[in-house]
């Protein structure tokens, strides 16, 4: 993303002047982005210095009820509305990304400003996006595309503007964590706990974006390029998802202290000459039971910001549903909508600093390790010498008896060591004789 093009400076409409709205998108999110913008229109009016006044809503069907707004809104022809001269912001709640975008750039290139609630749009093409708006003079907002109603985009892009942020890491994804709270609280299997979460609504029929990693990537994404002025898109994130996690991993984990999450970890990494880079990765990861993060349970969200300045903060909340996000979307709303009327516009994107992404072979991590190996002296010496031969060091190793009393059950927690160091010697592991089967790796983290 490029620094704001001051060249193209809005001197506003006046105070008390409307601000049109067109609404892309009447789903979930949509519709209660309508609703409140009517219950909630005297408050508004106040705050931005005039009236919101909606002009059109743009849907696919028009032959759906649409409760809660006049017909006579309603259009199926997006690009005709966004371009009309009484509309002055668009907000975009439509989900996607290759037509989102193009309408989305549309709006952007007629002067308009845009608010958007879609995570994988901005993630993929925030850039491009930036880059219209900067051109055009207008205000880009995406507060909803984190987290929902959680404050992270304003916290990364205004309150925290004057530090350093070297670490962001957190829960950015309900779904996932209502299924291993469920499998944590109750001993419940993986697929068991999906299907509950989906009969409750909290997973898609089709959840693969939310169990596989990829809507908590896009998140990391946008967390990495705004608190690192780095350029971080989704493709650059490593991802992987839940569903590999198993009944008897979360019972390993409960035995050992921890809990497991599925993290969206976004940090700045300085190699031994002092060279800064960025990682941004989503995975499985265990955390300490003592650690706040550890009782997020059911569908909460929670980011964690350590800055040099102002230390460890934490950001907690409900990070998705309709009415969370619409509360996000209508904060953006209120604030391109106030810019329209008194002029200027809201600190846009900036990707000065340019650093390399971290590969992911060099990040620092520790992994555990759960297997069956044969239950024979000497074992656990090889394989301890076998560690070391690669420098990794090991904090715990615990011996379980299992079923078989010629097997023994091995649970191994490291030091700190490169990603590509523990990926080896777990590969090496895997093709010995004395260990039967690797259960599990997981990383930790906190």
């Amino acid at each position: 993303m490029t620094a704001n093009n001051q060249s193209s400076f809005n001197p506003g409409k006046g105070t008390g002047e409307p601000v049109g709205v067109a609404v892309l998108g009447m789903g979930t999110v949509g519709t209660d982005v309508i609703r409140l913008m009517s219950e909630n229109a005297e408050h508004f009016t106040h705050r931005i210095g005039g009236p919101l006044e909606l002009k059109g809503v743009a849907v696919s069907d028009l032959s759906k009820e649409r409760p809660g707004v006049d017909r006579d809104l309603l259009t199926d022809d997006a690009r005709s509305l966004i371009t009309r001269d009484d509309v002055d912001v668009v907000v975009e709640v439509i989900g996607g990304i290759d037509y989102p975008r193009e309408l989305v750039l549309a709006a952007l290139n007629a002067g308009k400003s845009v608010v958007t609630a879609n995570k994988a749009l901005v993630a993929a093409h925030a850039d491009e996006l930036a880059e219209a708006a900067d051109a055009a003079g207008v205000d880009l907002y995406f507060e909803a595309a984190v987290a929902a109603a959680i404050p992270v985009v304003g916290m990364l892009r205004r309150s925290l503007a004057g530090d350093q942020i070297n670490r962001i890491f957190g829960i950015v994804n309900g779904t996932t964590n209502y299924i291993l709270d469920a499998m944590t609280s109750t001993g419940a299997d993986y697929d068991d706990a999906l299907a509950e979460a989906t009969r409750l609504g909290y997973a898609e029929a089709d959840p693969t974006a939310d169990v596989e990693g990829h809507d908590a990537a896009s998140k990391a994404a946008i967390m990495a390029s705004l608190g690192f002025h780095t350029r971080v898109k989704f493709d650059d994130v490593h991802c992987e998802g839940i569903t590999q996690i198993t009944a008897d991993d979360i019972e390993a984990a409960k035995k050992a202290g921890y809990v497991i999450k599925l993290l969206a970890i976004c940090e700045r990494i300085t190699d031994s000459v002092g060279d800064e880079s960025v990682s941004a990765r989503v995975h499985p990861t265990l955390i300490p039971e003592a650690h706040p993060l550890a009782s997020v349970n059911e569908s909460y969200n929670a980011i964690y910001v350590d800055a040099e300045a102002a230390g460890s903060l934490m950001f907690y909340g409900n990070g998705a549903g309709g009415a969370p996000t619409a509360s996000a979307v209508l904060g953006d709303l209120v604030g391109a909508a106030r810019n329209k009327v008194h002029g200027g516009r809201a600190p846009g994107e900036n990707t000065y600093a340019e650093l390399p992404l971290t590969p992911f072979g060099d990040v620092p991590t520790r992994y555990h390790i759960d297997m069956s190996v044969v239950d024979r002296a000497g074992v656990l010496a090889d394989l301890s010498a076998r560690f070391s031969r690669k420098g990794i060091s090991l904090r715990t190793v615990r011996q379980e008896e299992q079923e078989r009393h010629s097997h023994a059950r091995l649970i191994v927690v490291t030091h700190q060591a490169r990603e590509s160091d523990l990926q080896d010697i777990v590969k090496e592991l895997s093709e010995l004789d004395d260990v039967q089967e690797i259960t599990s790796v997981i990383r930790l983290d906190g």
